[in-house]
């Protein structure tokens, strides 16, 4: 079985779960929204400092949901010693690793098609005009966040205290990724052009490239017993 065919078997699997519970989109965008509403209650103070904290808050609640949203998926796995199982499936093992991150993109893609309005009402932004670039800047760090995500999530199937477990050891990683979409969503909500953010889109399309290359050929290692 070639791996794309296994990482949508496993992805598929993931999307049925979520489907007939609801479990990891509900518990994730209530937690978004949370913060988001809270940051605008907090630190909302003109039009100009609103430009300027939007793309933070945006990506600290998608970084911060994220994280839940990874270890409800792999906790998943450790119910019943589902893993065991799909690890001795005869299918390739990246293709468990993209099946997984597949289904964690679309379930953030889900959040951020919730945050991306709610933050342009509560921070008073007129996102239409830039709403692409938006979401390609949006997107391409997203997906280097949950390609490095599930590759330090499987580590934690095993430990009692995922969530921790995970945020001590992708946060500082992800760190270059989450601050050039941060700085690259600014810029635009300033009125910059996307050529002027190409640096730091270059950046991300780099992070997620290293990530999706590093976790296709580490994953099978980390899963060894």
């Amino acid at each position: 079985m070639s791996v794309w065919k296994a990482a949508l078997l496993v992805a598929e699997k993931d999307l049925r779960i979520e489907l007939r519970t609801r479990e990891i989109t509900t518990t994730t965008a209530l937690f978004a929204v949370l913060v988001v509403v809270l940051a605008s209650l907090s630190f909302y103070l003109d039009r100009t400092t609103a430009r300027q904290l939007a793309p933070g808050v945006l990506w600290i609640s998608v970084a911060f949901s994220g994280v839940l949203a990874m270890g409800r998926s792999w906790s998943r796995e450790r119910e019943h010693d589902a893993m065991r199982g799909l690890l001795s499936s005869p299918i390739p093992r990246a293709g468990i690793y993209h099946g997984k991150l597949i289904s964690t993109l679309l379930f953030l893609s889900v959040v951020e098609v919730l945050l991306v309005p709610l933050v342009g009402v509560l921070f008073h932004l007129d996102l239409f005009d830039v709403l692409g670039r938006v979401s390609l800047i949006l997107f391409l760090g997203t997906l280097g966040f949950c390609a490095a995500g599930t590759l330090f999530a499987v580590m934690t199937v095993r430990t009692a205290a995922r969530d921790l477990a995970i945020s001590v050891a992708l946060f500082p990683l992800v760190a270059p990724a989450l601050l050039a979409g941060v700085v690259a969503m600014r810029e635009l909500l300033g009125g910059a052009s996307l050529e002027s953010t190409l640096g730091w889109i270059r950046i991300l399309l780099a992070f997620d490239i290293l990530f999706l290359i590093g976790g296709t050929f580490l994953f099978e290692p980390l899963t060894s017993d």
